[in-house]
């Protein structure tokens, strides 16, 4: 079993060479419909498949709703920061660590559904009103050491919402047996 197909059910993120209107609009598209998504996907789980973890040693399904009400919300920040600032320094976090907190291992993942509904809807506004010289405006990731746009951003969490939710498929479907016969490549 190659562990790397269960960390990375969709594949890595890999941005276009050339970031076309059609394919920002379509990662827009990702954005609006993904807590629908999320919703429908989570919404009528049990506490034990709350528990159910997408791969050996990975987080559980609780766990990573948590998780992508508090990157998205790192995310967003991270635009209005491009968007009102020059070439802005980011601030990492220990996205680990914040999966290990009290509230990230609470049962109640309505809390973090209603904040990525809120959140992906202001977050589209924003997106759907950019010129497009806004798209081309960059950040700096320290631990990359590297400038990225926010287009490029937008790609990645494009990649990010149907990763985790391929993740949360994942663990529904294995129900905790990561053997061969169960994980297809």
């Amino acid at each position: 079993m190659d562990i790397e197909i269960l960390k990375y059910p969709v594949g890595k993120y890999i941005a276009p060479a050339e970031i076309m209107d059609d394919t920002f609009n379509g990662w827009i598209g990702t954005l609006e419909t993904f807590p629908e998504k999320l919703k429908k996907l989570v919404g009528n789980l049990s506490y034990d498949e709350l528990e159910l973890t997408y791969r050996p040693g990975g987080w559980n399904v609780k766990q990573v709703v948590h998780h992508l009400a508090d990157s998205h919300m790192n995310s967003f920040i991270r635009f209005k920061l491009v968007l009102t600032e020059d070439n802005p320094t980011i601030k990492p976090y220990n996205e680990a660590a914040w999966a290990r907190t009290p509230d990230a291992d609470n049962e109640d993942i309505n809390e973090s559904i209603e904040i990525l509904e809120g959140l992906h809807n202001r977050w589209v506004v924003l997106m759907k009103s950019l010129k497009p010289e806004d798209k081309k405006r960059t950040y700096f990731h320290p631990e990359h050491n590297k400038e990225f746009t926010l287009e490029w951003m937008l790609g990645l969490y494009d990649w990010h919402c149907r990763h985790h939710l391929a993740h949360i498929k994942q663990a529904i479907e294995l129900q905790g047996e990561f053997t061969p016969e169960k994980v297809k490549e």
